[in-house]
């Protein structure tokens, strides 16, 4: 992941960690105009609850952390030009920042951007199946059959889930094909028509 992204993510993480909260990471996007500073924060996992009533990252949460961190950032002042800063809930294709993030999520399906080609790729995308250490596994859904291709985490400049949309309630649901309309019947007799004897013969 970019230096500059970690760094900010060191520094700001016991801010977040202080209001009950974590910080899963931190995307900075410098642009001509000013940079774009996103943190993504989420509930630790021991405090989430049970399946019935969950807690999840309200707006609350982001205005609290926001106010905390915009402090904090003005006092060690980590971006010397002008930047926007967003926190945001992890949502659905959660970003994926760390070995241990990876591993939360196996047999999940994400989407991989690296630093450097591998094998002729940029892009993975498949199912995460393995994790030690810094190195994760991913399966990747290939024809003839699937590959797994082993990435070192420091080659990996961005990754996200892919979200099963189907499972989560907001995929069409699976349709039968439309049955092949019959034939009307024409009341004619099947077969070729005979032909007729010329008269005379």
């Amino acid at each position: 992941m970019a230096d500059k992204a970690t760094d900010i993510s060191n520094l700001l993480s016991p801010t977040v960690q202080a209001l009950g909260l974590e910080l899963l990471g931190v995307e900075y996007l410098p642009a001509p105009g000013g940079a774009l500073l996103r943190l993504y924060i989420d509930i630790p996992q021991d405090a989430v609850g049970d399946a019935e009533s969950p807690r999840m990252v309200g707006i609350e949460d982001c205005e609290s952390v926001s106010r905390e961190v915009s402090a904090q950032l003005d006092v060690e002042d980590p971006i010397s030009s002008h930047y926007t800063l967003e926190v945001s809930s992890p949502g659905v294709d959660r970003p994926l920042f760390t070995p241990a993030q990876f591993a939360r999520f196996l047999g999940e399906q994400a989407k991989i951007g690296l630093k450097l080609p591998q094998d002729g790729r940029r892009k993975l995308q498949g199912k995460i199946v393995a994790v030690e250490g810094e190195r994760i596994d991913v399966e990747l859904d290939v024809k003839p059959e699937p590959q797994r291709v082993s990435v070192v985490f420091e080659n990996i400049e961005k990754a996200r889930l892919i979200p099963d949309w189907a499972a989560l309630g907001f995929g069409p649901a699976k349709q039968e094909p439309p049955a092949r309309p019959g034939r009307k019947p024409s009341g004619k007799p099947k077969g070729k028509p005979k032909a007729k004897r010329p008269a005379g013969s």
